[in-house]
């Protein structure tokens, strides 16, 4: 903890977590700021909105999840800091689309997404009522990454949601109050400086040097490391920048239909396999194909850490990226390629609270490379708003939109997420438009939805067998 003197005033300001260095870094990098926003929209159809009592219960958010309160702000040797204001009081305003056309009204919401937060000590967070056509009513809110990620904006929601609902209808129950950012943060800290936990940790991933160097494997049939091989007359190089040179992003999504996500989570419940596990197992399979069968696959997994109720409530972003790497052979039947993953996905959830960053550099240094061993990042959102809601909550349509900022750092990032009508699942392909065509992305989608159901159809064939089924 440091003292700074901001605008006259001295605050408690406390050092960057890992969670968050990894997203400065990526911004650093990249030079484009409004790569660290986050976007959404969650909106609902049920008669007439209070929009007045909606903007007290959006204050009340803010009041409660400290995280919504974060400022950042640099010593004066460079370093940048975060601190907590104790009030939120800005006016949220009411947007009124009703006379637009619709796709008008998200994409204008679009173009507020790639607006960027200045990290001098200025508000982190954006938030607007939104009145669309058709009826529908809601939220828009843009916040940056390092305050928050997408368990915390759904915690969000579902809190506005719940609160809104406790005025507006009896027998409704005022949400709980969530957890203490700070108090998980300052936990965040003790780990790093040093602790048994910390080195334990870095035991542990330091071994993970003393294999054999990985390999990059493409998610489409274009493999970006043969063309890379023949350009440097390299045919032994492994590695692989993971981004373009053009940051322009965009994202398409691919709604899977209610019954086969029915199918899946049944066959998630029945066999003890978590879906993130499922996910990762359809695309090293997927990537596999695209390799010519490569048995050496890495996938960037996106690792939530909220393990304990302090963790799950508290807000904040507590994202931290692991390469999950596993040497499966072909004849490997699809229940024991699950249980590959699942338990080598187990080894890394034990020890992912350590810093990605310095990790990503041991790599670098250790196998001499600036490239990158995974072409895709997958992140799995357990959560829906819909699911998170309160008892006695009426039946509400709602639905959900996230905008892209305009910006990404890598070729393909996908985020699973449940749908807040049915609970089924939604792909979110953000992918780099001038370096990634749609095409890509849709011949992606399409062969992890045949490997899952035809591995999940018969869990006995081999991996061998679905890829040439596939």
């Amino acid at each position: 903890m440091k003292e700074l003197t901001i605008n006259g005033a001295v605050v408690q300001a406390y050092p960057l977590t890992a969670a968050q260095r990894i997203h400065y870094y990526t911004v650093m990098r990249s030079q484009r700021d409004e790569l660290l926003n986050i976007a959404t929209g969650f909106y609902l159809e049920y008669g007439e909105t209070d929009f007045d009592t909606l903007r007290e219960c959006i204050l009340e958010g803010y009041r409660k999840f400290e995280s919504m309160r974060l400022r950042f702000a640099k010593d004066e040797e460079g370093n940048l800091y975060q601190y907590l204001v104790p009030t939120e009081d800005r006016y949220i305003p009411l947007v009124d689309f009703r006379t637009w056309k619709e796709e008008d009204a998200h994409e204008e919401m679009r173009r507020w997404s790639r607006l960027s937060f200045p990290m001098n000590g200025g508000p982190m967070s954006d938030i607007r009522m939104i009145r669309l056509p058709n009826n529908y009513d809601g939220v828009y809110m843009r916040v940056h990454h390092m305050t928050m990620d997408s368990s915390s904006i759904i915690s969000f929601y579902s809190y506005v949601l719940q609160l809104y609902c406790s005025k507006k209808f009896d027998g409704v129950e005022a949400p709980k109050d969530p957890k203490s950012y700070l108090d998980q943060l300052k936990i965040d800290l003790a780990y790093e400086d040093n602790s048994p936990a910390r080195k334990r940790d870095e035991e542990f991933w330091m071994k993970e040097l003393n294999q054999p160097e990985p390999i990059y494997t493409p998610f489409s049939f274009r493999n970006r490391l043969d063309e890379l091989r023949k350009e440097t007359k390299n045919p032994n190089l492994r590695s692989c920048p993971s981004t373009g040179r053009n940051l322009e992003a965009s994202i398409l999504v691919y709604d899977l239909e209610d019954k086969p996500s029915r199918e899946l989570m049944e066959f998630s419940r029945k066999h003890r396999i978590p879906i993130a596990v499922i996910l990762l197992t359809a695309l090293r399979t997927v990537f596999s194909k695209f390799a010519g069968k490569e048995t050496d696959i890495s996938v960037k997994n996106a690792v939530a850490r909220r393990g304990t109720l302090l963790e799950s409530q508290s807000g904040g972003s507590r994202i931290h990226f692991w390469p999950l790497r596993t040497i499966i052979p072909m004849e490997t039947t699809f229940m024991d390629c699950l249980k590959i993953v699942h338990a080598k996905e187990n080894a890394l959830l034990r020890h992912a609270n350590y810093d990605p960053i310095l990790y990503m550099g041991a790599v670098g240094k250790h196998f001499k490379t600036e490239g990158a061993y995974e072409c895709l990042t997958l992140t799995y959102q357990p959560m829906s708003a819909a699911s998170l809601k309160g008892k006695n909550i009426p039946d509400i349509k709602y639905k959900s939109m996230w905008y892209s900022n305009g910006v990404a750092l890598q070729h393909i990032y996908v985020t699973v997420m449940h749908r807040p009508n049915d609970n089924g699942f939604s792909f979110h392909m953000e992918y780099q438009k001038n370096e990634v065509s749609e095409d890509e992305v849709e011949k992606l989608y399409y062969y992890v939805c045949r490997t899952l159901f035809y591995g999940m159809e018969d869990p006995s064939r081999t991996i061998g067998e679905i890829i040439d089924w596939i």
